[in-house]
């Protein structure tokens, strides 16, 4: 007998095919009984719920189901059925098992037990097997598809920034070069800096930390763009908000002023968190009870709250009188902090924040100068928790301006020619932010790690997997 074509348990819990033959495939979570039946609970990742497989213990005898151990890959085929236990509505009577691959109980490392976090990152392999990484992947993979759904029905075009670009977008100086040259013998020049003339790309080519600036050139032609990919920073950040290697959503709009950015940010947020509040509802209902018992409660805080917006001068002022000891003394040209931002949002608001006009001196060049000289149409937002989830600004769209704010952070304009080429043919107002979709992941799933986010995490050494 063979198992047959796999049905996926999260179908089978719909109920609709009591009484029918059906064909499992997955990985054993559990197996437990006694002489007679054995109770094999089996997980295939398409739920956060296991179903009871029943056999009989005479029928498949007992040195067979010893091989049917935690972490174990099986089929099975039998009739489905009402369970006349609590924990399911349904379970399986198995007629037939078939063992695909085995796992010695002696060294799994994933046994019944509970294991820490830190330890399941040593571990990222076989994490995704667990209830918690289970659920954390589910609900990344809904997060991506509701954000290209959000910005398609928008009629937003989604681009392919570059990867590799010989640009550093924020003016952070933290890049991970991208070389062919022999790292122990690079030719060099007559003093003694390394010849990147005779590399692959004829100069010197980075990871991009952002694809901001080449989005910028595509909304100036199609109004509308959105990017997501990777991203990297070479920070020697061992935090747990911080990664190596992340992934970024970076919309562009022609013709939006900063309040229409602004528009945009907070009905973006909302889709999202509601998105995952009516999509991942039993993934987060186990987040929210194993690791964080505000979360949904913190969802729906976002969704139902309008975002205050205020600027900056006027948060400051709200921190100063605050009756609080920071770690990070308050002062107006200071970048706030986390826990300012937390402070705005989850005490003195108790709403969502957006904060605008920020000190010039503390923003990128290209971030549009308000009529003061002294602040720029720049907009973070500020969430519970996390603090900071999304930058943006209203972009520098007059040429002698940017060229000017170029010159006194000192950008390069001979290597950003192209980016100053877009203000002397056609310029117009333009904006966008970024959202980290790692920060967001935070947000949304409850974990207080970055690294507990995304599958294989890439920090300070460590690239392992």
């Amino acid at each position: 007998m063979t198992i047959g074509k796999r049905e996926k348990i999260v179908d089978l819990f719909k109920g609709d095919k009591i009484g029918k033959e059906v064909s499992v495939k997955g990985w054993v979570r559990t197996r437990r009984g006694n002489k007679n039946i054995a109770f094999i609970a089996l997980n295939d990742g398409s739920t956060i719920h296991n179903i009871q497989l029943v056999a009989d213990v005479e029928v498949f005898g007992e040195e067979f189901l010893k091989d049917v151990s935690t972490g174990a890959s099986i089929g099975a085929k039998g009739n489905l059925v009402e369970s006349s236990g609590a924990e399911q509505p349904v379970e399986i009577q198995v007629r037939h098992i078939e063992i695909y691959g085995k796992a010695d109980p002696s060294v799994y490392p994933l046994q019944k037990k509970g294991h820490s976090l830190e330890f399941l990152r040593e571990i990222a392999h076989l994490r995704p097997r667990t209830n918690t990484f289970g659920a954390v992947l589910r609900i990344r993979h809904a997060m991506a598809y509701a954000i290209h759904k959000y910005f398609n029905d928008k009629g937003f075009y989604y681009i392919h920034t570059p990867i590799i670009t010989g640009s550093d977008a924020e003016g952070a100086g933290a890049l991970f070069k991208v070389t062919t040259l022999d790292i122990n013998n690079p030719p060099r020049l007559q003093n003694g800096k390394v010849d990147f003339s005779q590399d692959f790309f004829g100069k010197e080519a980075k990871l991009t930390v952002s694809g901001q600036l080449e989005g910028e050139l595509a909304a100036l032609a199609l109004s509308e763009i959105y990017t997501f990919g990777p991203t990297f920073r070479a920070e020697n950040s061992n935090t747990p908000r911080h990664l190596a290697e992340f992934w970024m959503i970076e919309p562009e709009m022609a013709f939006y002023e900063i309040s229409d950015n602004m528009d945009l940010a907070e009905d973006f947020l909302k889709y999202l968190t509601r998105y995952a509040l009516e999509h991942c509802k039993e993934d987060l209902e186990f987040l929210n009870k194993m690791w964080d018992k505000e979360l949904i409660e913190r969802l729906k805080f976002v969704t139902e709250n309008s975002f205050v917006r205020l600027s900056y001068t006027e948060a400051i002022a709200i921190l100063e009188k605050a009756d609080m000891k920071w770690e990070f003394p308050v002062s107006w040209g200071v970048d706030l902090q986390s826990e300012h931002e937390r402070y705005l949002v989850e005490k003195h608001f108790k709403k969502p924040v957006i904060l605008t006009d920020y000190p010039k001196e503390i923003k990128a060049f290209y971030m549009k100068l308000n009529d003061d000289n002294k602040t720029v149409r720049a907009m973070d937002v500020l969430f519970p928790k996390i603090g900071e989830i999304i930058g943006g600004s209203q972009r520098e769209e007059n040429l002698e301006t940017l060229a000017r704010r170029m010159v006194e952070m000192g950008i390069p304009q001979e290597e950003m020619w192209w980016y100053v080429e877009t203000r002397k043919f056609g310029t117009a107002p333009h904006s966008g932010f970024g959202l980290g979709f790692e920060r967001l992941l935070l947000f949304v799933t409850g974990m207080s790690n970055i690294r507990d986010v995304i599958p294989f995490p890439r920090t300070p050494k460590n690239c392992e997997f």
